[in-house]
């Protein structure tokens, strides 16, 4: 899980979303996604240029942001108390990130990435032929085994770049495939139908977001659990809880009309990410 990794998290007096994280995409309706009720041959209109936008300032971290989520994180590692958990996730998103809005700004990296994802697997399983030299070149993933076609999909959608980010994002896709094939153990990487896609991109966010909070707070949970073991296995239920997490959010926007639709994938993952992150916050109430 990455636990090497855990830091004691960014502290006070930076901006709480990076300058170089992506603005999450700007959610849809169940009705512009499926064009808006128009007849097949109707032509759209053409949408009015929306004036450019100046950015929104992030806001800098208060001292001592993860005082509470700690504490709580800290009662969590020693005593396995889910409600300490969920207390921890709360205070993490109110505090540590200062509301859910401003976590799902934190996390416009995350749903930039998802689309990027889910476009690369489309686009491999409907044949388009890809740039030359591109590491998805059928041509060159021929014969290829299962990880070498995931580390072309990584590097085809999250370069390297010198952030933390997307460190966190190439090992987010690594595992998100890996736990598809294992759940899809016949599946073609280069040829998903769009319900492994979907679990694809789901089971990405959700990993993305278990490996921040593990970057952030891992290592109160790695100190205060009582053996190392302990702290291991304390880890793994906060990754499932975060996972069981994210994919209700999905379902619920699915239930909604709101469906992980090619070209509307970012959006719908953010939408899932501020709906998780509402919830969150309100476990600090």
């Amino acid at each position: 899980m990455g636990t090497s990794q855990s830091s004691g998290g960014p502290g006070g007096g930076v901006p709480m979303v990076p300058s170089w994280t992506p603005d999450p995409p700007a959610g849809g309706s169940p009705e512009s996604e499926s064009g808006g009720g128009k007849a097949p041959d109707e032509p759209a209109a053409p949408a009015p240029e929306a004036p450019p936008r100046a950015p929104v300032p992030a806001p800098l971290a208060p001292p001592a942001r993860f005082l509470g989520a700690r504490r709580a994180l800290g009662d969590y590692a020693r005593s396995g108390d889910s409600r300490e958990l969920r207390r921890g996730l709360g205070h993490y998103v109110r505090t540590g990130y200062g509301g859910s809005a401003t976590a799902t700004r934190r996390f416009g990296g995350t749903a930039t990435t998802a689309g990027a994802l889910g476009g690369a697997l489309a686009s491999v399983a409907a044949g388009q032929p890809a740039a030359p030299g591109s590491p998805l070149d059928p041509v060159l993933l021929a014969g290829r085994t299962a990880q070498e076609v995931m580390d072309a999909v990584v590097e085809v959608v999250r370069p390297v770049d010198g952030t933390q980010d997307a460190e966190a994002e190439r090992a987010s896709i690594r595992d998100a495939l890996s736990e598809l094939l294992t759940r899809f153990p016949d599946a073609d990487l280069l040829n998903l139908d769009p319900d492994q896609r979907a679990f694809a991109i789901e089971r990405f966010t959700a990993i993305d977001v278990f490996r921040r909070f593990e970057l952030d707070l891992g290592k109160t949970i790695i100190e205060k659990a009582p053996s190392a073991a302990t702290a291991l296995a304390r880890l793994r239920e906060a990754r499932d809880f975060i996972k069981q997490s994210v994919a209700a959010s999905f379902r619920k926007l699915r239930g909604a009309g709101r469906t992980l639709t090619s070209g509307r994938i970012g959006q719908v993952v953010g939408d899932a990410l501020k709906e998780t992150f509402e919830i969150f916050e309100g476990y600090a109430e």
